[in-house]
């Protein structure tokens, strides 16, 4: 059968959810997929939920990361599929050359809150830059608590 590549894009939660963080991936570059395998956990400002493989097929780069904000949209992942039904999502960018490799770092990167990273950003903290926050939140995820507390040490 004949394969090509599809940009699999970040879901669209409805009109209010502006912006998704990646909790966690549970596939890397390379790994083959099947249609409804769990590939992700995403949360939006009101709830956790599981992203699915939109079809069979090997994942050829994975733009997405642990921790990271994406909007609704936004370039997820690409896909090496033989479904047609997916002809739809074709990519016009990146050939199937463009891999990316997985991450391998020894440091767990913390995962923001949506609430969490908004109340950083508003107190001029970069999320991206802040690395000694306490993570208490569900999922070892840093809350708003936690950048209150934070912020509350640092003024002092």
């Amino acid at each position: 059968m004949d394969t090509f590549i599809i940009d699999v894009p970040v879901p669209s939660m409805g009109a209010t959810v502006s912006e998704l963080v990646v909790i966690g991936l549970k596939v890397a570059s390379g790994d083959r997929v099947t249609k409804g395998q769990k590939i992700a956990e995403l949360e939006s400002e009101k709830s956790v939920f599981d992203y699915e493989a939109p079809g069979d097929g090997q994942i050829v780069a994975l733009e997405a990361k642990p921790g990271q904000s994406l909007a609704p949209g936004a370039l997820f992942l690409r896909l090496e599929t033989s479904d047609g039904s997916l002809r739809h999502l074709e990519s016009k960018g990146a050939a199937a050359g463009a891999v990316l490799p997985p991450s391998a770092s020894s440091l767990k990167p913390l995962i923001w809150t949506p609430k969490a990273s908004k109340l950083a950003q508003e107190a001029g903290l970069d999320p991206a830059k802040v690395t000694d926050i306490a993570a208490t939140g569900p999922g070892g995820r840093v809350s708003g608590d936690d950048v209150a507390a934070y912020l509350a040490k640092h003024k002092a």
